[in-house]
């Protein structure tokens, strides 16, 4: 079921409403059946591998905190062995296994395993990940094994964050299913408020930059110059709204119920560098990783120095750029990542010296406009469906041809005139929500002015929005 249709319209205060009638005691149970029903609109029989991972995971927790040492160990190991093997076969295994193939068939010699002809589960990357964040935290100690199954398998399962995160940690999340959660009107109001800019960011402005930058993409043998590096700059907008408004109808679809999920984005595009840019983009994936990988590696390298750092920074980026997808170009994307990351790393002094002798305005937009920049580039590989469109791409960045170019799909340069203006206005709107909270904003304003922004929030939604259930993104990971 997508956040951007009719049936989550009447899906979410069905449930909501329902959630708020029932006793405490019996909420949990009603979100899980909702949870289920949520995650079976999209391929039902996919509901049994994750039944599956539940199972595994919530035994194992147990098991874990019952035993120690090497006992401890073997089903610590067991099951994220199992859950990573679930992500391996129905993400990766085609993937591996045609590279091998292609190797094999260089070397000339005898591999006859065939393609497993499997349709990728929802957000499985996700809730995966969110089940091996239950069990390292309850191997490590920081968080007691849940006991209650329903409360377990709802931890993993919460519709609005299961199939696109964010990726929640136990300890945020599970002790709040125990929680009673009244009607909060406050809160409420300021929940919608929440998924209403979700539904703007992703219908108006992801859904409405999408068209621009599918016509860039599909037709980059007859463009050059402006046409293409408008199109990848776009895509760094598309793919932000689309995700960050995903992630505000999820945190404002929860918090309507009273839970309290992380926040996913902070304002990406002010970053002045890469490192900047990944505390602030996607936080609850960059966190995971920095936690449960980066700094295990970093521990277990620091004998090596400078060199064991640097392959750590890019062994995560790179496995990092492997978790969004199957395929070289995603590889190529988290290694970018890495290598700008050691970059960062190497010539941190230097910088910092340079930022001393440059006026900081002019030091801090440079340096934003240079990792936004690079951003954009390394989306290129996001972006593109092979390594060799992606590379199409970069060539003909270069300014060859005319400005009849601009009109693809029967755009003019009116319509791109205004998809520019979509992109301006949105970071004008998250300049002044960092200086002047918007939302506060609203609410101290009058009720003819608070709905007068609220119909003009719904017209632009119903005139400018584009509809047809546009799927998220992120959904493919």
């Amino acid at each position: 079921m997508l956040f951007n249709s009719i049936d989550f319209l009447i899906f979410f205060p069905t449930v909501t409403i329902l959630y708020f009638l029932l006793p405490q005691k019996f909420r949990w149970f009603l979100l899980l059946v909702a949870s289920c029903y949520f995650y079976m609109s999209f391929v039902p029989k996919y509901i049994l591998i994750l039944t599956l991972t539940i199972l595994v995971d919530y035994f194992a927790g147990i098991l874990i905190e019952q035993s120690s040492g090497a006992k401890r160990q073997i089903y610590f190991y067991t099951s994220i062995f199992t859950t990573i093997s679930i992500l391996l076969v129905f993400k990766y295994f085609n993937f591996f296994n045609s590279n091998i193939g292609a190797l094999a068939h260089f070397l000339h010699w005898n591999y006859s395993i065939g393609y497993l002809k499997l349709i990728l589960p929802i957000g499985l990357s996700f809730h995966t990940f969110q089940s091996m964040a239950y069990i390292i935290e309850v191997n490590r100690g920081n968080q007691k094994a849940e006991h209650h199954f329903g409360i377990y398998a709802l931890y993993v399962m919460f519709y609005p964050q299961l199939v696109a995160g964010p990726i929640e940690r136990p300890q945020n999340l599970l002790h709040q299913f125990y929680e009673n959660h009244e009607i909060d009107i406050d809160r409420v109001k300021s929940g919608l408020r929440q998924i209403f800019w979700g539904f703007i960011k992703k219908i108006v402005i992801a859904d409405r930059l999408a068209v621009y930058v599918n016509d860039v993409y599909n037709n980059i043998p007859l463009l050059h110059g402006f046409p293409v590096i408008l199109g990848i700059a776009l895509f760094t907008f598309q793919i932000y709204c689309d995700f960050s408004g995903y992630s505000d109808i999820a945190l404002g679809t929860a918090k309507v119920m009273g839970f309290k999920l992380m926040v996913n984005f902070n304002y990406p595009f002010k970053s002045r560098s890469i490192a900047e840019f990944w505390r602030r983009w996607h936080i609850s994936l960059s966190t995971w990783f920095n936690d449960y990988l980066f700094t295990p590696i970093a521990f277990s390298t620091r004998n090596l120095g400078a060199k064991g750092l640097y392959l750590s920074i890019f062994l995560t980026l790179f496995l990092a750029g492997l978790w969004h997808g199957a395929g070289w170009t995603f590889l190529i994307y988290g290694s970018l990542h890495g290598i700008a990351l050691i970059y960062e790393r190497m010539t941190q002094k230097l910088r910092k010296k340079m930022s001393r002798k440059i006026p900081a305005y002019i030091y801090d937009s440079f340096s934003t406009l240079v990792t936004f920049s690079y951003v954009s580039f390394s989306f290129i590989f996001f972006r593109s469906a092979s390594i060799t469109q992606a590379f199409n791409v970069i060539r003909h960045i270069l300014p060859i041809g005319s400005i009849k170019m601009l009109q693809i799909n029967e755009m003019g340069i009116l319509d791109i005139a205004y998809l520019i203006a979509l992109c301006i206005g949105l970071e004008l709107v998250n300049l002044w929500n960092r200086r002047s909270n918007i939302e506060n904003f609203i609410i101290r304003r009058s009720v003819v002015v608070r709905w007068g922004i609220y119909y003009a929030g719904i017209a632009l939604i119903f005139f400018l929005g584009v509809f047809g259930h546009v799927q998220f993104i992120y959904f493919q990971f």
